[in-house]
This record gives C-alpha cells, sequence and structure tokens, in this order.
C-alpha cells in the first residue's frame, strides 16, 4: 500500500471510523432506512427498490449488478434508537477474512435527528495492516458520501405520506 509506519496507539485509532450527519426528518423515518442491513450499498443514491435482496439464514445478501454479492447478519436492533450489522463479506474485500461491526444511533435534536454510525473492527479483517487500512480508507470517505445519501433520500420520503 505504502511506506508509512504506524504506531500501535495509531492503529488502534485507525480500526474504526465514525460520522455522523443531522437530518430533518422524524426518527421512525430515520429507523425505516437504517434497520435494512447494507442500505448503504448503492451508487451514491438510496433506492431500495433497485436491490437484489435475499435471505440466506441469518444472513442478508445484497447483490450490486457489477460488482457481486454483500452479505450482512443483524446483531441487534433497539427501534427507533439503535442498529447493529455484521458487515461478512464484500466483492472488494478479495484479502480480506473477518467482518467489521456496523452501528447506527438516532438521537433526536429539534427539527430532526442526528444519525451517528461507527464501523469498527478493521485490524480483524487481515493479520497485514496493508490491506484492512485500504478497505477502511475506502469507507472513511464512503460513510460521507452514504450518509448524505442518506438523508437525502429520508428527508424526501420524509414529505410524502406514509402507505
Amino acid at each position: 500500500m505504502n511506506d508509512i509506519a504506524y504506531t500501535e496507539e495509531e492503529l488502534t485509532e485507525l480500526d474504526r471510523i465514525a460520522r455522523q450527519i443531522d437530518i430533518d426528518a422524524p426518527a421512525d423515518r430515520v429507523w425505516d432506512l437504517v434497520v435494512r442491513p447494507g442500505w448503504y450499498i448503492n451508487d451514491g443514491e438510496v433506492d431500495p427498490a433497485g436491490q437484489d435482496v435475499r435471505q440466506e439464514g441469518d444472513v442478508t445478501v445484497i447483490r450490486e449488478a457489477g460488482s457481486g454479492d454483500y452479505r450482512f447478519s443483524t446483531v441487534e436492533l433497539d427501534k427507533p434508537r439503535y442498529a447493529a450489522f455484521r458487515w461478512l463479506s464484500a466483492p472488494h474485500r478479495k484479502e480480506a477474512t473477518g467482518s467489521t461491526l456496523v452501528e447506527f444511533w438516532i438521537d433526536e435534536r429539534p427539527g430532526g435527528v442526528t444519525l451517528r454510525v461507527v464501523e469498527s473492527g478493521f485490524s480483524g479483517l487481515s493479520e497485514d495492516p496493508a490491506v484492512w487500512l485500504k478497505e477502511r480508507a475506502g469507507n472513511d470517505k464512503g460513510w460521507l458520501e452514504e450518509l448524505a445519501a442518506g438523508k437525502a433520500y429520508v428527508e424526501k420520503t420524509a414529505a410524502a405520506p406514509r402507505p
């Protein structure tokens, strides 16, 4: 990957990504988004109807056209405040063997909610830091994009009446 050497303390800090975004919508609408494993697997726009989702026992599999299968297991759901999923595999994780934990918190604030996400456990993807740091780098940027896509989706659907 590169020739940068990290201390153990720096690697421990890099083992997780934390991001947040304010969404002008009620908690139950944001919950409808985060409760779906892998809603953040997309091309920059959340489109639940466009995802090929199937269950294989306790594992949710999302087939993304052109890239392949992403696998998730649900760890915990505490409606409408907390959801946690284990990201088991992805097509680009060819050298990785472990999984990461993706946790969402929905905190009410005036005018809407703050959605927080923490993805952790990158160091468990490989014994080689270069492998898991590469995975982390892509997700670090990706969470900024996916939270923005989630915000746009929820705020658009929050204005629509519920079926």
